[in-house]
C-alpha cells in the first residue's frame, strides 16, 4: 500500500518487525518505545549502592555454630507494571571455619548465576540433590536434609518463594483424593477408640474355658484371661 508523504520528514525511527508494523498507529509505536525501556538483569548491570535482602539462619547438628545465609535482591523497573525483584548476590557467614573455602566458592558461583539473569529456580533442585557420604539429618519440624548444601538450597527455595519466583504447585486431584481417604480412615479410627468402653476386651480375644468370657489374649508368651486371670502358664 502506497503512503503519500505530504509534509517534510524531520525525524525517523526504525521499528522492529515483532513490535511494530507500518501503519500500525501511535499505539503500536508507544508499546515499542515502552518495551525498549524495560530493564533486564544481565551481567553488565552494575551493583546499586543499596540492596534489599533477607537473612536465614541454618542450624545443623553437624556443628555447634549456625550458618547465616543472606540473599540480597535487586528491584528492576520499580514503580512500573514490569517491576520485578530478583536475587543479585548471596553471602554465608559463620563462626565455624571448617567449611570456609568451599562456602566462599559456592557463594561466588551462586552470585554469578544470579547476575546472569534468566531462570535460576533450577539451583534449588540441584543443591537439594547433594548427599553427604556420612549421612543426612532431620531438621526441626521433621524435614530430612541429605547434606549441609541441601539445607542451604532449602534456604534459597524459601527466599525464591518469598519474592514470588517459585509458586506452590499443590497436589493433583488423585493425591488430594488419596489424602482425604486416609484422613477419613484415621479420624474414624480415633473416633471409634474414643467411644469404646475402656473395660471392653480386644476384638481379637479368645473365649475363656473357665469364665466363658471372650477375654483371652497372648500375654508374655502365655494365653491369659483378662476377666478372671486364668493362665495356661499357671
Amino acid at each position: 500500500m502506497a503512503i503519500k508523504i505530504a509534509q517534510p520528514i524531520v525525524a525517523y525511527e526504525v521499528l522492529k518487525p515483532e513490535s511494530a508494523s507500518i501503519g500500525g498507529g501511535s499505539d503500536t509505536a508507544a508499546v515499542a518505545v515502552e518495551s525498549s525501556h524495560i530493564m533486564h538483569l544481565t551481567e553488565a548491570m552494575e551493583r546499586p549502592e543499596m540492596l534489599l535482602g533477607s537473612t536465614y539462619k541454618v542450624k545443623t547438628p553437624l556443628s555447634e555454630h549456625a550458618l547465616y545465609v543472606t540473599i540480597n535482591d535487586i528491584i528492576l523497573n520499580p514503580g512500573s507494571a514490569h517491576e520485578l525483584r530478583r536475587p543479585f548476590e548471596i553471602f554465608i557467614n559463620s563462626k565455624n571455619m571448617d567449611h570456609f573455602q568451599w562456602i566462599v566458592a559456592l557463594t561466588r558461583i551462586l552470585s554469578a548465576v544470579f547476575r546472569k539473569g534468566g531462570d535460576i529456580t533450577f539451583l534449588v533442585e540441584e543443591m537439594r540433590s547433594v548427599f553427604d557420604p556420612r549421612g543426612g539429618y532431620f531438621k526441626r519440624g521433621g524435614k530430612y536434609m541429605p547434606s549441609l548444601v541441601a539445607e542451604i538450597g532449602d534456604a534459597i527455595e524459601s527466599h525464591l518463594r518469598l519474592i514470588g519466583l517459585l509458586k506452590d504447585e499443590g497436589l493433583d486431584e488423585h493425591q488430594r483424593k488419596l489424602i482425604n481417604e486416609k484422613r477419613a480412615q484415621y479420624e474414624a479410627t480415633v473416633k471409634e477408640a474414643e467411644s469404646k468402653d475402656p473395660n471392653d476386651f480386644p476384638d481379637t480375644a479368645q473365649l475363656c474355658n473357665k469364665c466363658h468370657t471372650k477375654a483371652v489374649i497372648q500375654m508374655d508368651g502365655c494365653l491369659t484371661c483378662l476377666s478372671c486371670g486364668d493362665s495356661k502358664c499357671g
